[in-house]
């Protein structure tokens, strides 16, 4: 068994408190019963979690929308687990909306996920998000630190010479030089 799928199972099993859905959802091998599942009125977010998570590991994109919708979730254990399922997933729409939900100044506590998800993916989208995405925290006393350290952090791993100018603005942020510094030093030579 998948690392991640052991953690959310037993996660969820715990949630569940020992629902007989919760064995049937977790043991079948149809993925049309789970896609059935999902959208079934009345569900518990434990129910469509796991049943989205497991589509999405299957390669199924009927669970693309739950899986955004988990991304943006307040719980970060909810946003982590989206974020491995969307990763395996292989929708196209994948890095557009975790690009979306990086960028959305009003979810911007929840960003922490999709950003992470967007370097994984190393898609077109994800260098122009992270730099929109750290603008927007250099501001004086933003607080959300770790959504701009791992813009910063994502931005070295994607190598993009774009990222040059945000991060040389990063330096002067305490919180930010060190993990600037080597983000910087994962680009590219500048040529003379």
């Amino acid at each position: 068994m998948d690392g991640e799928l052991r953690s959310l199972t037993e996660r969820l099993r715990s949630e569940a408190a020992g629902s007989t859905e919760y064995d049937r959802l977790a043991a079948t091998e149809d993925v049309d019963a789970l896609a059935s599942a999902l959208t079934e009125n009345g569900q518990p977010l434990w129910a469509r979690e796991l049943v989205a998570f497991r589509l999405g590991l299957a390669g199924d994109r009927r669970a693309f929308e739950a899986l955004v919708l988990l991304l943006n979730h307040r719980d970060p254990q909810r946003c982590a687990s989206a974020a491995y399922a969307l990763a395996r997933l292989g929708d196209p729409r994948t890095a557009r909306a975790a690009a979306a939900l990086a960028t959305n100044e009003l979810r911007v506590a929840y960003a922490l996920h999709p950003i992470r998800l967007l370097v994984e993916l190393r898609a077109p989208e994800a260098v122009p998000a992270l730099i929109t995405t750290l603008e927007r925290r250099l501001r004086p006393h933003d607080p959300y630190r770790s959504v701009a350290l791992a813009c910063v952090q994502g931005l070295g791993m994607l190598g993009d010479d774009r990222a040059r100018p945000v991060l040389s603005e990063a330096l002067a942020h305490p919180a930010l030089a060190e993990a600037a510094v080597h983000a910087l030093a994962l680009l590219p030579a500048r040529k003379e």
